[in-house]
Order: structure tokens, then C-alpha cells, then sequence
């Protein structure tokens, strides 16, 4: 399989998705990560887990997540 960015979620077989704990238990609009064998990381929609995925090399997320704790983004 070629993994690509936006790619389907569905196509991504045998990862496994994550929930951030801090999602309620109903759910609500969140997103699951998951970590690929190549070491990229892949984003979903919780609501429609067969739909797109956006991925992210390791130091993109942790860019991302560096931001995220430092309220970079209002």
C-alpha cells in the first residue's frame, strides 16, 4: 500500500485510532490519531472514521503539539 496524504482512513489497516481522553463520553466532534509503521502520524474525524486522513511526519506533529501547549492557536 502507498500511503499518501489525504488519504482514506479506512485504507489504513491494522492502526490503531486514538481518543484523546478528553473527549466526553458521548463522543462529541473530536479527532483520533494514530500512529503509522513508517512513523507518520495519521488524523481522523471521529464521525466518520472511513473518510479522509490527513498525515503528518513525526516533527510536523510535534510542531503541532508544541504549538497546542503553548495556546498558539487562540
Amino acid at each position: 500500500m502507498t500511503i499518501r496524504n489525504e488519504m482514506l482512513a479506512s485504507d489504513l489497516d491494522g492502526v490503531q485510532w486514538r481518543k484523546s481522553r478528553s473527549s466526553g463520553p458521548q463522543g462529541g466532534n473530536c479527532v483520533e490519531v494514530a500512529r503509522l509503521a513508517d512513523g507518520q502520524v495519521a488524523v481522523r474525524n471521529s464521525r466518520y472514521p472511513t473518510g479522509p486522513a490527513l498525515l503528518f511526519t513525526t516533527s510536523e506533529w510535534d510542531a503541532f503539539l508544541g504549538g497546542a501547549k503553548q495556546s498558539e492557536f487562540g
